[in-house]
């Protein structure tokens, strides 16, 4: 393997969504705080698109760890369900066992989140790759929309996907669904060559690398054009190129490499060579973030507010048992930049509420 011989302690370029390694764009930024105000502000139905491989459950994930232990997340991420296995998750998540039918188990779900928001505990439904959910399903997150009191949504639910999410909820049929969505947020890929260049040397760094300028400016430039700036697709061409690199005895992954990895997997330039770039957009690395964000951790109302000691409670399904050590496990990530670091950072940063993240 190649971390020894690039001297890391880690694989830098994993296609598993670690949130420790997540790199804030402003893309990214805007997303997470928008996501987290509309959890924290109480948003019945918010919905998050972004392309195959922006990073959408990496930033669940980040954001999901930094809520306070009063939110109980339930998370389902296979989209491929009928009616009936819809319900079934739901149970075997809010473990209600004495039911028979969906009546029973609408009963049964409305006493749990009752009960939970009268001790002023709040649960959010996180639904991922939405976009693969039948027109008859998300019927029904429609109904489960109405658990509610007269102040207060009792049920949140988080819809992320495809950008066919969007196309979707304009279904006629879903109309009713589309008029609850209270927020929407758009993930963005890396927009230019530049920040493709700071995104690998995060993740090098993240990884133990000391020197992170193991990738020639040339390969870069060419990474850029051959991703449009996707990180799955950039972790895949930097992790092959690197196992041929250590194949080779090469220190420096040239573009030449770059390019044989690229053949191997039939990926061409996307984006031509330019010669003038424009100037790279403000970012925020994974390096530098915590003297960025030195400069606030307040609550709104002046006052100082400390990390929840505990992460929020977390309910999940799922076919991959072995998944779950990232859901229960209770350690501190490396990068241990805060929610309110973060919206004090997207405040400070003047980008405000754009396109990505738009209240309905």
């Amino acid at each position: 393997m190649y971390i020894d011989f690039y001297g890391l302690k880690e694989l830098p370029f994993a296609l598993t969504p670690d949130p420790r390694f997540i790199y804030f764009t402003p893309s990214h930024t805007e997303v997470m705080a928008n996501l987290h105000y509309g959890i924290e502000s109480g948003k019945g139905l918010i919905v998050v698109t972004g392309e195959v491989g922006t990073g959408k459950t990496t930033m669940l994930r980040w954001v999901m760890k930094r809520l306070d232990r009063t939110v109980m997340v339930a998370y389902i991420f296979n989209p491929r369900l009928s009616v009936t296995e819809f319900y079934q998750h739901l149970a075997t998540l809010f473990d209600i066992q004495n039911w028979e039918t969906k009546s029973d188990l609408l009963f049964e779900l409305g006493k749990v989140l009752d009960a939970r928001h009268s001790r002023g505990l709040r649960t959010v439904l996180i639904v991922d790759e939405a976009h693969g959910l039948s027109p008859q399903v998300l019927e029904e997150i429609r109904l489960l929309c109405n658990f509610e009191s007269d102040t207060a949504k009792q049920l949140q639910i988080v819809l992320t996907g495809q950008p066919e999410l969007r196309d979707v909820l304009n279904y006629p049929e879903l109309r009713q669904l589309k008029q609850r969505v209270a927020l929407r947020c758009e993930i963005k890929a890396l927009p230019n060559v530049e920040e493709v260049a700071q995104y690998i040397s995060s993740r090098l760094k993240v990884a133990g690398a000391r020197d992170a300028d193991i990738f020639s400016p040339g390969a870069v430039d060419y990474i850029f054009r051959c991703t449009a700036g996707i990180p799955r697709s950039i972790n895949n061409l930097c992790d092959n190129a690197m196992l041929n690199g250590f194949a080779a005895s090469e220190p420096i992954i040239s573009k030449a490499m770059i390019q044989e990895v690229a053949e191997t997997f039939d990926v061409l330039p996307r984006i031509a060579k330019v010669e003038e770039r424009e100037a790279p957009a403000r970012i925020f690395p994974a390096a530098s973030r915590a003297e960025l964000w030195s400069i606030g951790n307040s609550n709104g109302n002046g006052k100082h507010r400390e990390p929840a000691d505990e992460p929020s409670e977390f309910v999940r399904i799922s076919p991959e048992p072995e998944a779950d050590i990232i859901f229960h496990e209770h350690s501190r990530y490396d990068s241990e930049t805060s929610i309110d670091e973060l919206g004090a950072a997207f405040r400070h940063s003047g980008l405000g509420r754009g396109n990505n993240g738009q209240s309905l």
